[in-house]
């Protein structure tokens, strides 16, 4: 089961970033983002979603235990500036992407299926950042695994 959630999540954060986007920048208080970090009454307690229809791309975070440590453990919105979420995400997922490109690796190959499609230079936002580095750190934190470059910190 934990290995399937990995699968989804993996899954869903490759297929989400794969899709173009523009780099308008996104704020949470863009009156043109919808749908931006909404939940659908449907989805489970622990799916995490952010959209943007009008720059074409969905965010999905299926993980039984990111959304209560998102709201108990992260730092709020705003801590952070969007720069230093990407100064951090983007070695993150460079080593995350290098890690599913190698398997047989002494990493655990289960946990890194798929590549996430995260370019560096493109402006997702800060919804996006935010939550793609809390689900970061969340994930090095939960899998006792460093991704390199910096050390986790909620």
């Amino acid at each position: 089961m934990k290995t399937l959630l990995y699968i989804v999540v993996v899954a869903l954060v490759t297929v989400i970033f794969g899709c173009n986007s523009t780099t308008k920048p996104v704020a949470e208080t863009n009156p043109n983002a919808k749908n931006l970090a909404e939940n659908k009454p449907e989805e489970a307690n622990d799916t995490v979603r952010i959209s943007n229809l009008d720059m074409g791309y969905e965010v999905i975070i299926i993980d039984v235990g990111f959304r209560p440590w998102l709201q108990t453990t992260a730092k709020p919105r705003n801590y952070y500036s969007q720069n230093y979420l990407e100064s951090r995400n983007v070695p993150w997922v460079v080593e995350w992407n290098n890690r599913a490109r190698s398997p047989k690796s002494n990493h655990d190959a289960e946990l890194y299926l798929l590549q996430i499609d995260y370019q560096n230079g493109t402006d997702y936002g800060y919804e996006v950042n935010y939550l793609l580095y809390n689900y970061l750190v969340y994930f090095q934190i939960k899998n006792n695994i460093r991704l390199g470059g910096f050390p986790p910190r909620p």
